[in-house]
């Protein structure tokens, strides 16, 4: 498979699908990352300039780990909008990389960046296949699949349509946000109010939170209030009853960290093929 994740910002791909992408890869697909915005409204002490340039680097170290194409557009931080340009450009795009399948926002989330990416995805999606829009570039012959990453919206509520076990990619995922040392340990604090420790143990330690066991219960990590380890294990334990379904009750029960995808009616259905690739 060639599977497109495309985010707003730096760190979305990566924090929602990365375990995603690290299976794939590790089963020979191919996966390729586009974060339609630079990076740089994200901090509160570096400039504009600065910072964009400092989370380009991070975000090639995380292309580095996971070995993928790691794309950045040049569209400023808070400023993206579905327009018909950027529109054009996210059907060339796409029609470029050919993916069977495309990971993106859905529309109705909180920030407007990623809202405008939902809908510069689902705008294109049909057009992908109509050879006279963009006729620079050759039109695919049917549209991608298209899935949306969790929110915690409910207007209209998130539906898990596939969750899958990550468990094998967990420590992956924990070396991602630690490669994000720009957000996970100074604008995202400094927005939460949380104070960071000095040290690299002590704080790598902090960045993961409480410790996750297999007797850990899904009630006790729901209620946990911070940590990437959390974070990550927190959709297996919202989607208990739907991992049971798809992967059958006695590996369901076990699975520690998954991540949870909506389908979107835009893109083409999902077949039972690519269905039980992606749950592998």
């Amino acid at each position: 498979m060639r599977v497109l994740m495309i985010g707003a910002h730096q760190d979305d791909n990566e924090f929602e699908s990365g375990g995603l992408a690290s299976k794939l890869i590790k089963n020979g697909h191919t996966v390729q990352f586009l974060s339609m915005c630079n990076g740089c409204g994200g901090h509160h002490k570096l400039g504009p300039k600065e910072i964009s340039e400092h989370r380009a680097k991070e975000s090639a170290k995380v292309a580095e780990l996971l070995g993928i194409r790691y794309d950045i557009w040049d569209n400023d931080d808070c400023n993206l909008v579905a327009d018909l340009e950027t529109r054009k450009r996210t059907i060339r795009y796409i029609r470029e990389f050919n993916p069977d399948l495309i990971i993106t926002h859905r529309t109705n989330d909180y920030m407007p960046d990623h809202r405008a990416t939902g809908q510069l995805v689902v705008d294109a999606s049909y057009l992908l296949t109509v050879p006279n829009e963009c006729a620079d570039v050759p039109a695919m012959r049917f549209m991608p699949v298209i899935m949306c990453s969790e929110d915690k919206f409910t207007n209209p509520v998130f539906r898990p349509d596939l969750v899958v076990d990550i468990d094998s990619e967990a420590e992956v995922k924990l070396q991602i946000a630690n490669i994000n040392v720009s957000q996970v340990y100074e604008w995202l604090p400094y927005t939460h109010g949380e104070t960071v420790p000095d040290g690299d143990v002590e704080r790598f330690e902090w960045l993961k939170g409480m410790k996750i066991t297999k007797d850990t219960t899904d009630e006790e990590i729901l209620a946990a209030p911070r940590g990437y380890d959390v974070r990550n294990a927190k959709p297996a334990a919202r989607h208990r009853e739907r991992l049971i379904e798809l992967y059958g009750e006695e590996r369901g029960k076990k699975i520690r960290y998954a991540e949870a995808y909506e389908v979107c009616e835009y893109g083409s259905p999902m077949t039972e093929e690519m269905k039980n690739e992606l749950l592998k």
